[in-house]
């Protein structure tokens, strides 16, 4: 960085990191140290060890340490409540003493808050492994900070670990992760379609995946809801339909798919400006999308998978579609518009529609849709709906096993009159405010092969406040518990 004639940082001279040149491609980089650098085998290498006590241990436990180490304790104000760390003074090096709820059953997250605060260097466990609980450690380091002019980043905290089998596993989760938070937190301008079909070319890449993209004439005419909500938006956030097929063609096909509105205006229909100030974040659907296949790809699950990835920019101009309208779809129905804010449905029904073309065994779409299901079940819970028991079941097992939940709502045909239209075979909106994560889903369904298993998750995308390991901003909600449903019905849970 530049310094000014007092010897203080400018930015004057040097551009931010930041800064993408426009005649470069967008190059999607980590905003986190590799995870691979944070989690390591345990080769009986130096580290300060970690011991983990439970709150009803702390007295017997405080007992058994010599004076020093109690005095130092109190120093910290260390009482053995969950979720406290101290440090300890030893013969040769310091140690560090954590309180868990539950020793035997390491969550997620449990680690998490330590890997924020402690020293950099390296970690382990005086016992155990630390099991799940070693994702929380990665994500707990991720810092979303290409836009600061100063750099707060601190060391790594480095944790090892004895279960080598899981270490892999667990670095492609945490990178999944990163690459969730990293395409919502990047604003609009700077994460447009464009930008978006290049960070899906730059994983495809690394895979050798096969990569095609319709856009223009093509799109409006094999595509055109995709095309209705995109064409009011600058040329150089032209909508477009981005596909990435990879695997075996022999294997099994699923198809993932992911809402990528890169800003939601609401159209002509505009939204207040307090619902449009966190719309960078509605291609989220889309980043959860990308990274379950990159998931897929690295762990190499036996699949063939179709990856497809609607994106444009709901603008306001003087072509944008309008309330009433009506639109051709890819599958042949009519929609008639009922509000231009519902636009995450027309561009997946589209994209529904290509993927059952296909004929996969299986559908997934992601989509941060409505607001009726933050209302529902809150930030942290992606909506689920599933047009089978036994998928939806699966789906809540995994949910429970990964620390990473859903909650089923029905998709109650008894509301499809909502969507129905005087002049259109449906329409986009339902009438009378109710039930809106619900009529969403059953727009959805009309496109979705009758006799295909699929899911639906309207998830959030989005941390409103801080927590161990999951900072405030773009969020993976719902994205791990598939992939563990993946594994379970194609390849093998560890």
């Amino acid at each position: 960085m530049a310094m000014d004639a007092k010897g203080k940082r400018c930015l004057s001279r040097v551009p931010p990191k930041w800064a993408f040149s426009s005649a470069a491609p967008f190059t999607y980089i980590h905003s986190m140290i590799d995870p691979s650098d944070l989690l390591k085998a345990d080769n009986a290498q130096p580290a300060h060890s970690i011991h983990l006590i439970e709150p009803t241990e702390y007295e017997s436990w405080l007992g058994q340490q010599p004076l020093p180490v109690r005095a130092m304790l109190t120093a910290q104000k260390f009482r053995g409540k969950a979720g406290e760390h101290a440090i300890m003074p030893g013969d040769q090096d310091w140690s560090v003493v954590a309180c868990v709820t539950d020793r035997a059953a390491l969550g997620s997250w449990c680690l998490a808050k330590l890997a924020e605060t402690l020293p950099e260097g390296s970690y382990r466990l005086s016992e155990g492994g630390p099991g799940p609980a070693a994702l929380g450690w990665l994500t707990a380091q991720y810092r979303f900070d290409r836009y600061r002019a100063e750099d707060n980043a601190t060391g790594p905290r480095i944790l090892l670990s004895r279960d080598v089998a899981r270490i892999d596993q667990t670095v492609h989760l945490a990178r999944a992760v990163a690459l969730v938070r990293d395409l919502v937190n990047t604003p609009a301008a700077d994460l447009g379609p464009a930008e978006l079909e290049a960070a899906v070319r730059q994983v495809g890449a690394t895979f050798d995946a096969d990569i095609s993209v319709t856009k223009g004439d093509a799109l409006e005419q094999g595509y055109p809801m995709i095309h209705a909500v995109g064409k009011a938006a600058d040329r150089s956030f032209a909508p477009r339909l981005v596909e990435l097929t990879w695997g075996d063609p022999a294997a099994p096909r699923i198809a993932i798919i992911g809402k990528g509105i890169c800003f939601d205006s609401g159209g002509l229909d505009i939204k207040p400006s307090s619902a449009m100030r966190w719309m960078k974040k509605d291609m989220g659907g889309a980043a959860h999308a990308l990274a379950l296949a990159q998931l897929i790809m690295a762990t190499r699950l036996p699949v063939r998978l179709h990856l497809l990835i609607p994106t444009a920019e709901n603008a306001i101009g003087g072509n944008a579609f309008r309330p009433g309208d009506i639109l051709r779809t890819r599958k042949g129905l009519s929609v008639e518009i009922g509000n231009t804010d519902a636009e995450g449905r027309l561009v997946l029904g589209d994209a529904l529609t290509r993927a059952g073309e296909e004929k996969p065994e299986l559908v997934i779409d992601f989509a941060t849709l409505t607001g009726a299901a933050r209302v529902a079940v809150g930030p942290d819970l992606p909506a689920l709906f599933a047009n089978d028991d036994d998928l939806a079941a699966d789906m809540a097992r995994a949910g429970t096993e990964t620390d990473d939940p859903t909650w089923r709502l029905p998709l109650w045909d008894g509301y499809a009159d909502m969507l129905k239209s005087d002049v259109a075979d449906i329409s986009n909106a339902g009438e009378g405010g109710f039930a809106g994560a619900i009529t969403a889903a059953l727009f959805l369904k009309r496109f979705v092969p009758d006799d295909v298993p699929w899911l639906h998750l309207d998830t959030f995308a989005w941390r409103p406040a801080s927590k161990p390991g999951r900072p405030k901003g773009g969020e993976a909600l719902g994205m791990r518990a598939v992939f563990r449903m993946l594994q379970g019905r194609y390849g093998t849970v560890t």
